[in-house]
């Protein structure tokens, strides 16, 4: 199997969750984050793995992706593979203009420091999940 194939199957979310869980336990933590595609995060557990820090962070993703429904779990981890649903309808402008405003908006807050960066991205996820 090449890597692209590897690259372009949808992420199960029983998986992860099972990854994440194992990570709570084994000598190791953070293959949930490679399973995800987020390197990065997965670096991170390993180089904290001498620590407590990815273990509880782990059992905590495991409960939140078995919480997820398979839908949530698919716009969050596999939103970048090709949809096999038709196309959407096509989107009021007025909608996006105020999704747009919104974001500007929320964006302000964030510069003034009235929220997080994290706030932030959920937030904005969150309006452009209406538009879309």
């Amino acid at each position: 199997m090449e890597q692209s194939d590897l690259e372009s199957k949808p992420k199960s979310r029983k998986v992860a969750a099972l990854l994440a869980l194992v990570s709570t336990v084994a000598p190791i933590a953070g293959l949930h984050k490679f399973y995800l595609r987020q390197p990065l995060w997965g670096l991170v557990y390993l180089l904290l793995s001498w620590t407590p820090i990815p273990r509880v962070a782990s059992a905590l993703e495991g409960v939140w992706y078995l919480s997820q429904d398979s839908d949530e779990f698919d716009r969050r981890f596999n939103l970048s593979l090709p949809a096999t649903a038709p196309k959407p309808t096509p989107v009021d402008p007025s909608q996006v203009t105020a999704v747009a405003d919104a974001v500007r908006q929320l964006d302000k807050l964030r510069a003034d420091g009235l929220i997080t960066e994290y706030e932030f991205e959920q937030k904005r996820r969150q309006l452009l999940d209406r538009v879309v």
